[in-house]
């Protein structure tokens, strides 16, 4: 069996730049796409925080130390500059392969500087 697994996620990045007539995707600073293992032209699904828009696009990258999130073509319509988003990238593994598996999850503040990268995501408790 294979399991869909999240493989990358830049959490709580800003919205620097809307662009409705840029060749749709999400143009994403270098940097932060090293940090999180997402390659340029990888599917990425996008969360806005603000409104609750989901969608999925593919990354380009950015010039590096720019800390820009463009957001880009229809997806333009989604986020605007402002808006707080998580941008995740997913990988298909086998069983055998989950054991040694650890996403990488980068955080940043809010001018999209890295603050730290984790492994995990804490046990959320009530």
């Amino acid at each position: 069996m294979r399991r869909i697994m999240l493989k990358s996620k830049l959490h709580r990045v800003h919205v620097t730049h809307s662009e409705p007539d840029y060749e749709g995707s999400v143009a994403i600073d270098a940097r932060l796409l090293d940090a999180a293992d997402i390659r340029e032209y990888e599917r990425i699904e996008v969360y806005n925080l603000g409104n609750g828009e989901r969608f999925s696009t593919y990354a380009i990258q950015a010039e590096a130390g720019s800390r820009m999130i463009s957001v880009n073509g229809a997806a333009a319509f989604k986020a605007s500059p402002g808006d707080i988003v998580i941008i995740c990238a997913y990988a298909e593994l086998e069983e055998k392969e989950l054991a040694a598996f650890k996403p990488c999850l980068v955080y940043v503040d809010n001018h999209n500087h890295i603050t730290h990268t984790r492994h995990s995501i804490p046990v959320q408790v009530a």
